[in-house]
């Protein structure tokens, strides 16, 4: 038997109110975008935005889940013995999959700061970029470097990374990459501190 449009059994129902939550909510704000909006604009009713959202804010907890992933196999962009290139790959790899999403990453910092789900949300994705930047500069330099110089390094970078990709629906396209010098500061910083205490070069 056909499904109804906007049943409960219709699996579609729920992708169809985040995607008409996502573009109000890009548009008019959170607070300013009542959910009889977002029924009207998916196509179904009320009540059943309120059945898969209970209240108003789960939809945003709901939107950081169709952010891309951002786990990625260290061995698919390192590159022995250079830290640089292997933290560009990994940059570029985070970029491309930012692409599609650009607008919903902004609109998901822009609210982090009033709803401490998104925020909490947001939080777990960036401990989990350390742990992806940790892991690439750790395969790139073969253990020749400090543990606490690896700490400093990741975290650092995926501050910017994340700062950038909190603001990326405000950049231009055709703007010089801002990455590359971060990238190469902190591949030349972590290969000096390797040298300078005569261990193996990263």
């Amino acid at each position: 038997m056909a499904r109804s449009k906007g049943s409960k059994e219709d699996p579609s129902a729920r992708e169809r109110i985040l995607v008409a939550a996502e573009e109000l909510f890009a548009r008019s704000g959170f607070e300013a975008t009542p959910t009889s909006r977002i029924a009207e604009r998916a196509g179904v009713p009320k009540g059943l935005v309120h059945y898969y959202f209970r209240r108003k804010s789960d939809l945003l907890t709901a939107l950081v889940e169709r952010l891309p992933d951002e786990r990625i196999e260290p061995a698919r962009v390192v590159v022995p013995g250079d830290i640089a290139e292997s933290l560009r790959r990994l940059v570029d790899e985070l970029d491309r999959r930012l692409s599609a999403s650009r607008m919903l990453s902004h609109l998901l910092w822009r609210e982090a700061d009033t709803h401490r789900a998104v925020r909490d949300a947001l939080q777990a994705r960036f401990t989990v970029l350390v742990h992806q930047v940790r892991s690439v500069i750790t395969a790139a330099g073969a253990g020749g470097i400090a543990l606490a110089d690896v700490e400093s390094a990741s975290g650092l970078l995926a501050r910017a990374v994340s700062y950038r990709h909190s603001v990326a629906r405000h950049g231009a396209d055709d703007e010089p990459d801002p990455m590359e010098r971060e990238l190469a500061f902190i591949a030349a910083a972590l290969s000096g501190r390797g040298k300078a205490r005569g261990e193996a070069p990263a």
